[in-house]
């Protein structure tokens, strides 16, 4: 022990001793006499029947008096001291005050009775006295010493220790280190490797800083103390530099450093660090440890390089030490969490052979594996196999084996197994239950699952968050949503605070549904609760709000997220640009995809796929083949998802020799096409009319292993009666029960419009009243006998059904007008549409860009553009986005009228909404005002839009200059531009030459293969 002095066991000065007796309690001079009695009586070896036949002194004895005779300590006996003090403590209720308990634990430990001094020192801890007074006294009474022994501080320490008050433990140890008392190296050492052992890391770092303070050398185990503390949290940068530092402070690493340091360096994930370092080990005399070898394995199973792990396994036998059942368990673990059960039971079978018996901890994890992969007879037999071996199955055991028939909804042998545990005198656990709640909540039985859950509540287990979670999952998936934010409220009421994960289940469940309010309601009550949301929670919003067209909500979240110091990952950035693509707004996306490079988030094959589909889908179509282009030198392989949007793309444009190439080459590299591909191909071939090619294709499905859908037949069917051949669409018909695949209300549709259009009006009606019986959409059958009359110029008829239907309670749907609104407008019968128009919009059916579409080609075909005109204006109040087609066909009409403002008006719209074409009309637009005969008309027309209130967007002034620019008319270029900044369209410090140099860069940015600095400032900015 540090700063002691010379010892004398029984001595005390004269001068010590009325310094103790002056820090004692006060006592009266009743108490002294009868404590000068007592002492005098404590001298005889009879002294315990003298005291006890004197009932006058037993009776007066008190804690005062009791510190007044072991102050006097006229014998000079510790041993008798301890004794009487340990009968006085009998005789009265009262606690013996702190002085005494001090004054005899400093009186032992100098006579070398630290097992007595323990005693006594327990005894003082357990009076629950604040440690601050049993620390202030010991201290007081151990100074009254001249010959003192340190040895008091590190039994105290131990005593708090021993009852798990660590903090206590510290509060000595740092305070014993104020007055100048130290325990030894070897002490600290222990007390710093229990901290360790209990986790409590902050006051490890307490102590080690007090011993630092205090001077005290650090050794080799403290050097190990210290870098386990550091592998602790994952720092394993300041373990590996304490390891490197010992050395220079004269401390060489021991074999448990080594092991220590391997150890964390296995568990942050630097495996071949850890090898380099056990390989090192014998350069520095030591030789790998059956401990080293088992880490080393343990850690290539943790980070699934389970081949190197059995490597290291032949090794570790050809060093003469076997592998125990922690590197066995370990590399079977590894084998079931890869999905390998063969290998997994081939190294259990090796484990046999080496004459190491399986323990039960390596049975459960093998029961547990054959669980998740839905083997129950395997789980049994291996259950089974234990017990017949003599390995006592443990609670973990049974509850792998009742979670196992829960999920296959065997809750009969479930409940046998429960009562069988019960029976072994194993309680049942919360892992059990939770099985339990887990396997009923899988199988839809919410009843019980709460039963179960109110029962093990009642048998006195508290509930957990990953319980509690469970059962919120299992009444989501029932979309019983009010019942599982009752459980959440429950579980925060019984004070478990809801965690992360717990909260994203109920997000999720949310969103799934489409109640995006409360989605977005829970997100903020989870904020002030205190949780703080993660990518988890806001992929899920994104997602939520994607699929609801939400496009304002998905990029607030995107904003969001990042205020949180949450950066979006691969998942959410792939929700992003696909919810942009499905919007039409491919350039916000590649400004997107390109920002992912620049924040290190590497795109993968599903980022790729949603950008190259919604560019082909939007009409960008070489764009989408660039990229797809880009895959094989990016090193991505593209999957059946990439290949199919490309086909499917490019069927629906007609292109079916690029659609079959592609096909081809999906084949070759081995990539098999799935139902989706197949049903894009024939759709394809069928709307040119090629049924032939398309059934080859059609059946090529069964050849591949798969099963043709009800989407497959009912495009081939289609196929079929628009080419006209009744006969093999019907042969089909009749082929789809015996397949298992029933007609859908399509099927039924394609062959009543083929009835009609082939005459044959009573099988049209055979099918529709098949329909009805059938049970399906009665207004879907309507439907589709209205088409078939309609396209067989059978209009009253059609009109008659409309009649029918109002007739028979069924109500019209928007399908319904838009079906005879299409026939009377090509057939330029525009009034008896414009009433269908009106009549739908009364029955509060909107009309949507389709109906827009019909009437203003009927309008068109007549040659009335002011209607077309008027019409169009009204979509636009009407909340209606106008599609391509609409916009090719408006400014056709504005052409054709050579209405300038018109032309500029539209040209202005498109390109504000940044509308993508796949024949762009912009162009034809431009070239009209831009080549005009007239020059003079085009200021004209700009001035009487500024007179009339209109105005021009920045970006049509621009597309004006830069094209009477390109055109090759500089001067005119010049001339619009003064114009357009004595509008105030656009600020006076533009130049024609500002304006090209940024139309050049635009026209950069749109190809997908320009740099990431050239991205545009939008949501991907926002990031």
């Amino acid at each position: 022990m540090r700063l002691s002095s010379k010892q004398t066991v029984y001595c005390f000065t004269k001068s010590r001793l009325s310094r103790l007796k002056s820090a004692s309690l006060c006592t009266s001079a009743s108490n002294d006499a009868e404590a000068v009695e007592i002492a005098s009586i404590l001298s005889k070896n009879d002294w315990k029947r003298l005291l006890e036949t004197s009932s006058e002194l037993t009776s007066k004895l008190n804690p005062e008096i009791v510190h007044s005779v072991l102050l006097q300590n006229s014998i000079h006996d510790p041993e008798r001291l301890f004794s009487f003090f340990n009968w006085a403590s009998q005789q009265s209720p009262n606690p013996q005050n702190l002085d005494s308990f001090s004054f005899l634990a400093v009186t032992l430990c100098n006579s070398k009775m630290f097992r007595k001094a323990t005693i006594v020192l327990d005894s003082m801890v357990r009076t629950r006295r604040p440690v601050q007074a049993i620390l202030g006294s010991i201290i007081r009474c151990w100074k009254g010493y001249e010959g003192n022994y340190v040895g008091v501080f590190d039994i105290l320490i131990g005593c708090y220790k021993k009852m798990g008050s660590w903090n206590d433990a510290v509060y000595v140890f740092l305070g014993a280190k104020e007055v100048g008392v130290l325990p030894g190296l070897a002490c600290c050492n222990n007390f710093l490797g229990d901290l360790l052992k209990v986790n409590k890391l902050d006051l490890f770092w307490k102590v080690f800083n007090g011993m630092i303070d205090a001077k005290l050398v650090p050794d080799v185990y403290t050097f190990t103390n210290v870098i386990n503390a550091h592998c602790r949290v994952g720092d394993i940068e300041k373990a590996k530099r304490v390891f490197m530092d010992m050395e220079e402070k004269g401390c060489s690493p021991g074999l448990v450093t080594y092991n220590v340091m391997i150890g964390g360096l296995c568990k942050a994930g630097a495996v071949d660090e850890a090898l380099k370092l056990k390989n090192s080990m014998s350069r520095k005399g030591f030789n790998p440890d059956a401990y080293t070898y088992n880490t080393v394995i343990n850690g290539f199973c943790r980070h699934n390089r389970f081949q190197e792990a059995k490597l290291m396994m032949e090794e570790m036998r050809c060093a003469g030490l076997n592998p125990n059942h922690f590197a066995y368990t370990a590399l079977i673990d590894g084998f079931i969490k890869r999905g390998s059960m063969a290998e997994a039971f081939q190294v259990k079978d090796e484990m046999v052979a080496c004459g190491i018996k399986p323990n039960v901890f390596t049975y459960n994890v093998l029961i547990g594996g054959a669980s998740k992969a839905g083997d129950l007879e395997k789980g049994k037999a291996l259950f089974d196999e234990m017990v017949l071996i003599g390995i006592g199955p443990d609670a973990q055991t049974f509850s792998l084996m009742i979670q196992s028939y829960c999920r296959q909804g065997n809750f009969l042998k479930a409940h046998e197994l429960f009562e069988e545990m019960k029976e072994h005198n194993l309680t049942p656990t919360m892992y059990t239950y939770n099985g339990i709640i887990s396997g009923l909540c899988h199988c839809g039985d919410l009843g019980r699952a709460n039963y179960v859950f109110e029962a093990m509540i009642k048998v006195g287990l508290k509930p957990n968050v990953v319980m509690y979670t469970n059962l919120i999952k299992g009444h989501i998936q029932k979309s019983r949503f009010k019942e599982a934010r009752k459980i959440l409220n429950r579980m925060m009421e019984n004070g478990q605070m809801a965690d992360i994960f717990c909260c994203n289940t109920l997000l999720s469940g949310l969103c799934k549904s489409q109640m995006m309010d409360e989605a977005r309601s829970f997100l903020v009550e989870m904020v002030d609760r205190g949780l703080k949301p993660n990518e988890i929670t806001y992929g899920t919003l994104i997602h939520g709000y994607a699929k609801a067209g939400e496009m304002e909500a998905v990029e607030r979240c995107f904003r969001e997220m990042r205020s949180y110091g949450i950066a979006p990952n691969n998942a959410i950035y792939t929700i992003l640009i696909n919810s942009l693509c499905k919007v039409g707004n491919v350039t916000e996306a590649l400004s997107t995809f390109r920002h992912m490079s620049e924040k290190g988030v590497l795109p993968d094959i599903k980022t790729y796929t949603a950008l190259i589909h919604g560019l082909a889908a939007n009409g960008r179509i070489n764009d989408a083949m660039q990229l797809f282009s880009q895959l094989d030198e990016k090193g991505i392989v593209p999957d059946v998802f990439t290949y199919t949007s490309l086909i499917s793309v490019f069927s629906k444009l007609g292109d079916m020799e690029a659609a079959l190439n592609l096909y081809d080459k999906m084949c070759q590299k081995g990539i098999a096409p799935n139902i989706v591909t197949y049903n894009a191909m024939i759709d394809g071939l069928c709307k040119l009319g090629d049924t032939e090619k398309a059934r080859r294709v059609f059946n090529e499905i069964a050849q591949r292993g798969l099963a043709p859908n009800v989407k497959s037949y009912s495009i081939i069917i289609d196929g079929y009666c628009k080419s006209g051949n009744l006969a093999e669409a019907f042969q089909l018909l009749d082929k789809m029960p015996s397949k298992g695949v029933p007609p859908d209300s399509f099927t039924y549709c394609a062959l009543i419009d083929g009835c009609c259009k082939g005459g044959e009006l009573d099988k049209a009606l055979s099918l529709f009243s098949e329909m009805l019986q059938k049970g399906f959409d009665p207004t879907s059958s309507f439907n589709a006998l209205i088409n078939g009359l309609c396209k067989t110029g059978k209009p009253n008829e059609a009109m008659r059904l409309l009649e029918d239907m109002a007739s028979n309670c069924i109500t019209p749907n928007h399908r319904t007008y838009t079906i005879l609104i299409d026939y009377h407008s090509k057939a330029g019968r525009m009034e008896e549409a414009e009433i269908l128009f009106l009549e739908m919009q009364r029955r509060n059916l909107v009309p949507n860009v389709v109906t827009y579409n019909l009437l203003l080609h009927g309008y068109y075909r007549l040659g009335r553009k002011a209607e077309m005109f008027d019409l169009f204006e009204s979509m636009a109040a009407k909340g209606v986005e106008p599609d391509e087609i609409i916009y090719r066909l408006i400014a056709n009409a504005y052409l054709e009228e050579n209405s300038l403002i018109g032309m500029l008006k539209l040209l202005d719209e498109i390109l504000v909404k940044d509308v993508v074409f796949d024949k762009n009309p912009t162009f034809l637009l431009l070239d009209a005002v831009c080549k005009r005969e007239e020059f003079s008309e085009v200021p004209k027309s700009l001035e009487e839009m500024a007179e009339q209130g209109l105005k021009l967007s920045p970006i049509t002034c621009h597309k004006l200059v830069h094209g009477f620019h390109d055109k090759g008319n500089p001067e005119k270029a010049e001339w619009i531009l003064e114009s357009l900044v004595r509008f105030g369209w656009i600020p006076n410090t533009t130049t024609v030459n500002s304006i090209i140099d940024k139309e050049n860069d635009v026209a950069n940015l749109e190809s997908p293969n320009n740099s990431p600095k050239q991205a545009t400032c939008g949501v991907a900015c926002q990031v």
